[in-house]
């Protein structure tokens, strides 16, 4: 069983989850693990750790449309190094304070490989699900794709410190709020826009036609890319960049461009369901596979 079979086993079980985070009584409380051999490459510092692991918490409060209180983490290590310590907690300080939260604190323990899990609190009377998509919306992103697919490489041709500075995303938390009075369906792109797509369809009960030129692709993907191909890959299905997939009316999107601080690109639009039974989403009339990150891997099945 894979994590999305997990979830969806579970699901019956919590009706609270099921978007990026829960919503309680006008807040939103979202949790993320994250491990040393899968999710942070070698030369990873410790503060980008910080950075990155509290970042991915605030990514789905974002994707609610929430604004961002507070978070903490867990630390865990084989052994506590006081540079490597305090690198991590001042990476998910200003992870925190770049979004007007505060990083209040966690636990320690000791464990066979570095291991962090954050928690994060936001708020909200009018969260943004993954439900509202309705055929003819704009289906849109911020920002570019790729830059964590980028970054592997970059990691893997020992380039470490450009490296370690794309992997430190800025989360869209200040772009989700912004958009929240427009988006009928949003989450962030943490499994790659391709899964993305057929989560928001299968939210939504829609499908989707995308444009595949009008994907939003970062220059540091063309840079390490080997092919067109290759690009694709990077940039559609590889994840883990943070960026805002969400669906708009048309009419909205002359508005909620003004509201974002962040660029959006519109990538494809929202379409019937298809069949009934399996949501119909294509890329320039082609099927695009249900393919992206998952658990702490890229995957093609």
């Amino acid at each position: 069983m894979d994590e999305r079979a997990a979830l969806r086993l579970l699901a019956g079980e919590l009706p609270d989850a099921g978007d990026d985070a829960a919503v309680i009584d006008g807040h939103v409380l979202t949790t993320d693990m994250l491990h040393e051999t899968t999710d942070f490459p070698g030369g990873t510092t410790r503060y980008t750790a910080g950075w990155r692991a509290v970042g991915a918490s605030l990514s789905d409060v974002a994707a609610m449309g929430a604004s961002a209180v507070a978070g903490v983490a867990v630390y865990a290590a084989p052994e506590f190094e006081p540079a490597e310590l305090e690198s991590f907690v001042e990476g998910a300080s200003d992870v925190c304070k770049s979004v007007g939260a505060r990083y209040v604190g966690g636990d320690l323990d000791t464990f066979e490989e570095f291991t962090t899990s954050t928690t994060v609190l936001g708020r909200t009377d009018d969260p943004v699900l993954r439900s509202g998509a309705t055929r003819g919306d704009l289906l849109c992103v911020t920002g570019t794709l790729g830059r964590s697919g980028a970054a592997l490489r970059l990691f893997e041709a020992g380039d470490v410190e450009r490296a370690n500075d794309l992997f430190r995303f800025q989360p869209r938390v200040e772009d989700g709020r912004a958009l929240a009075p427009f988006a009928t369906a949003m989450m962030d792109s943490s499994d790659g826009l391709a899964r993305s797509v057929h989560q928001l369809a299968e939210a939504s009960g829609c499908g989707f036609e995308l444009d595949g030129e009008s994907i939003p692709v970062a220059e540091s993907v063309r840079e390490v890319a080997s092919d067109e191909g290759d690009e694709r890959d990077l940039s559609f299905f590889f994840g883990e960049d943070f960026e805002l997939v969400f669906t708009v009316p048309e009419s909205r999107l002359a508005d909620a461009r003004t509201a974002a601080p962040t660029p959006i690109s519109v990538v494809g639009e929202v379409t019937d369901g298809g069949d009934g039974s399996e949501p119909k989403i294509t890329i320039d009339g082609e099927p695009l596979p249900d393919r992206g990150y998952t658990h702490g891997r890229t995957d093609g099945e």
